[in-house]
C-alpha cells in the first residue's frame, strides 16, 4: 500500500524592530502568550528569544496545509504588530549580531546552552522542516535512503540567508554553513532497515552522548515523536507560495519512490560524498548555476534538472493534489529565491546611493513586506 503522506510543516521567524530593523533581543513575555492564546500547540519559543516557531496540525493534502501555514502566518505577524514588531520569514537576518541574542530560559534550552556552548548560541538561523506520513518503519527507511539524492534540490529552491552578520557571505544559504558546527547534521548515512538504524540510534545512547533520536539533527531524519520522514534542510522560505512548493515537491518525491517500489524499482543509491558535492553547490549558488546530475556525472544547469523532476513527479503531483504547488517551482526559477531578491534589493540600494547599512534597511524592509505578500489581507 502506499503511504498516507499526509503534510505537516514547521517554520521559524524572526522579530524585527520596526524602527531600527534590528532584531528584538527581548520581546515582551505577553508576545507569545498571546501566540498561544490563538494558536494552542501550534506556537512554540525557540532557543533564542527573537525568533518564533509555528507548527501546522497533521494535513491530509497541500489545500489543508495552504490553510493552516496561511492562518499561522497571518496570525503570529498580525500579534508581532500589536506589540510593536514586524515579523520576518528568513534564515539569516542581513546584520543582526548573534552575541548580542540572549537565549529562551527552559530547562531543554538550558540543557542545550550547556551541552553545546557557543555552537548552540550561534544559532542565529532560521529552518523549514516538512514531515510526511510514513507508517511502515522499513519503508520510511528506504525512503529516506532514496529521498538523500534530492535533498540539495530542494535546498536549492528554498535558499534565504545570503547575509550573516552584516556580511556579504558570496552564499545564497549561509545557514547550513552555521548549523553544520552542531553535531549529527547533514545528509543521513544509508541504513539497511529501521532495525539498522535504532542499533545506531541506542549506541549513540549508550555512549552517553545523546538521550534520544531527537537530538539527530540530520537533513532528514526519522522523526522521534511522529510516524513521519521529517526534510530539514531547507532554509525557510520568505514567500508562502515557495513554501508549499516546497512541502508540494517532497511530498511528491517520496509518493514517487513508493511508487516505482511497488514495480520492483528504486532510485539509484549514490555515494553521500556525492550527494554533499550537490549539497555544497545549492549552498554556494542556490537556484543560479548548476549541479550534477549523478546519472550522467555532468554538471546540469539548476533549471533543466527541475525540469526533468517536475516531469518525473507529475503524475504523482496530480494524484496529490498538488501540481500547482509543484509547477509553482518555475516561478521560484523566474523571480529568484528570497537569497537572490535580498542581494539584488541590496544592490540596487547601493546604486540608489545608499551606504551598507542603509541597503541592509531595504533588505529587511523587503523581507517584512513579502514575509506577508502571499496572504489574503497582505496589503
Amino acid at each position: 500500500m502506499m503511504p498516507a503522506l499526509t503534510l505537516g510543516i514547521e517554520e521559524e521567524y524572526l522579530l524585527v524592530d520596526p524602527q531600527t530593523r534590528d532584531l528584538v533581543s527581548e520581546p515582551s513575555p505577553d508576545f507569545l502568550k498571546d501566540c498561544k492564546d490563538r494558536l494552542g500547540e501550534h506556537v512554540t519559543p525557540e532557543f533564542l528569544k527573537c525568533q518564533v516557531e509555528i507548527g501546522t496540525p497533521v494535513c491530509t493534502d497541500i489545500s489543508e496545509a495552504r490553510h493552516h501555514l496561511t492562518a499561522l502566518r497571518s496570525v503570529i505577524i498580525n500579534t508581532a504588530e500589536k506589540h510593536g514588531m514586524k515579523l520576518m520569514a528568513a534564515s539569516t537576518h542581513p546584520f543582526a549580531q548573534w552575541d548580542r541574542q540572549k537565549h529562551t530560559v527552559a530547562p531543554r534550552y538550558n540543557l542545550l546552552d550547556k551541552d553545546m556552548g557557543g555552537a548552540i548560541r550561534r544559532m542565529l538561523i532560521c529552518g523549514m522542516h516538512v514531515h510526511a506520513g510514513i507508517e511502515d518503519q522499513d519503508l520510511r527507511i528506504d525512503l529516506m535512503n532514496q529521498a538523500r539524492y534530492f535533498l540539495p534540490h530542494l535546498l536549492a529552491l528554498s535558499t534565504s540567508s545570503p547575509f550573516w552578520g552584516g556580511h556579504d557571505m558570496a552564499m545564497r544559504c549561509s545557514r547550513l554553513g552555521i548549523f553544520d558546527s552542531m553535531p549529527r547534521t547533514g545528509i543521513p548515512d544509508r541504513y539497511e532497515s529501521w532495525s539498522d538504524y535504532e542499533r545506531m540510534i541506542g549506541r549513540l545512547i549508550q555512549a552517553g552522548v545523546m538521550e534520544d533520536a531527537s537530538k539527530l539533527w540530520w537533513d532528514m531524519r526519522p522523526s522521534a515523536k511522529f510516524p513521519t520522514l521529517e526534510m530539514r534542510v531547507t532554509d525557510v522560505c520568505t514567500r508562502l507560495e515557495d513554501a508549499l512548493c516546497i512541502a508540494a515537491f517532497y511530498q511528491s518525491i517520496l509518493r514517487m519512490l513508493a511508487r516505482i517500489k511497488q514495480r520492483n524499482m528504486r532510485w539509484r543509491i549514490y555515494p553521500r560524498i556525492m550527494l554533499e558535492e550537490n549539497r555544497w553547490r545549492a549552498q554556494r549558488y542556490g537556484c543560479t548555476k548548476s549541479m550534477i546530475d549523478l546519472g550522467r556525472g555532468d554538471c546540469i544547469p539548476f533549471g533543466s534538472l527541475i525540469e526533468e523532476i517536475i516531469e518525473m513527479i507529475s503524475e504523482d503531483a496530480t494524484a496529490l493534489g498538488c501540481l500547482r504547488e509543484v509547477q509553482h517551482a518555475r516561478m521560484i526559477l523566474k523571480r529568484g529565491t528570497s537569497a537572490c531578491r535580498q542581494i539584488d534589493t541590496f544592490a540596487q540600494a547601493k546604486a540608489a546611493g545608499a551606504d551598507d547599512a542603509e541597503a541592509y534597511i531595504s533588505v529587511v524592509d523587503m523581507l517584512v513586506h513579502d514575509t506577508a505578500a502571499d496572504l489574503p489581507d497582505a496589503p
